[in-house]
């Protein structure tokens, strides 16, 4: 089963997607550094078991494509579901990704079924960073504020995909070149200047009952491991894990235990989908 390509046109914008599969929904949301592709090995997972699996890119990444208009990644991925005729479905978000499907949740309550959060952003949040961290996040300012973005992108994959405190290259082979890949695409996009703002989520999240998976790796910022533990006390249905040995984006890391885990927790919850429709008919 191959995931088959498809485009939306959202305002002025043609955004790019993949599905794979049939049932009941799961859409990926992609983190900041990277684009639809981080998830192929769990949409792959996910569509074999039986579920409907859709990423696409945001604007700003990937081969979606954006004029400098006035947009709101939340309206977009509204008009992306009523695009595809999906009421209700589970969110898969990592990083930026993940405070997305949070804002989602809380703005549309209704069409989500479940979450999965990993190393999630949530909109509002606070930020702390130790010395060994601040230290790398000086170096991506001062890539930056050069404009040289081939060395920007290396400082991000130490960063995000190594992790702050790990030597850079931990992460090495094909799934650096492809980290490096997606990163280089959105760094070389046109910048988009009239993103919306979206309301503060993070003293709001308790408000969000769908059940919840939430997944960080150990090798990231400690803000996050931190906000990690904090959303695992404060949201209602949360079932948390952290990973042993991954940074950010381990779902192309160690993509045969985040599909492990995503299986467990899809499983559970289609069982839960089937017994409420079993009481429907009764």
């Amino acid at each position: 089963m191959t995931a088959e390509e498809f485009s939306i046109d959202i305002g002025g914008a043609t955004l790019a997607g993949i599905e794979q599969g049939d049932g009941l929904p799961v859409v990926f949301l992609h983190a900041g550094v990277c684009d639809k592709r981080m998830w192929l090995d769990q949409m792959a997972a996910v569509s074999e078991a039986g579920w409907h699996a859709i990423a696409y890119d945001r604007r700003g990444y990937g081969e979606t494509v954006s004029p400098d208009e006035p947009f709101n990644h939340l309206e977009d991925l509204e008009a992306l579901l009523d695009a595809l005729d999906i009421h209700a479905a589970v969110l898969v978000g990592c990083s930026m990704g993940g405070g997305l499907a949070v804002d989602f949740a809380l703005a549309n309550p209704g069409r989500v079924l479940g979450l999965t959060l990993i190393g999630t952003s949530v909109t509002g949040a606070p930020w702390t960073s130790t010395a060994d961290e601040r230290a790398i996040e000086l170096a991506e300012e001062d890539a930056w504020e050069r404009g040289d973005l081939d060395l920007l992108n290396k400082v991000q994959a130490h960063e995000w995909l190594d992790g702050p405190r790990c030597q850079s290259g931990r992460v090495g082979g094909s799934v650096r070149a492809l980290f490096l890949d997606m990163n280089a695409k959105a760094l070389n996009k046109p910048e988009l200047t009239q993103e919306e703002k979206r309301p503060d989520a993070w003293g709001r999240v308790d408000q969000i009952n769908a059940p919840t998976l939430l997944v960080v790796g150990d090798e990231d910022f400690t803000a996050l491991v931190d906000r990690h533990e904090t959303l695992s006390e404060t949201m209602p249905n949360a079932f948390a894990v952290v990973l042993e040995g991954a940074a950010h984006i381990p779902s192309i890391e160690k993509p045969e235990l985040v599909n492990s885990l995503l299986l467990q927790f899809l499983d559970a919850f289609e069982g839960d989908v089937d017994d409420d429709d079993d009481a429907s008919d009764e």
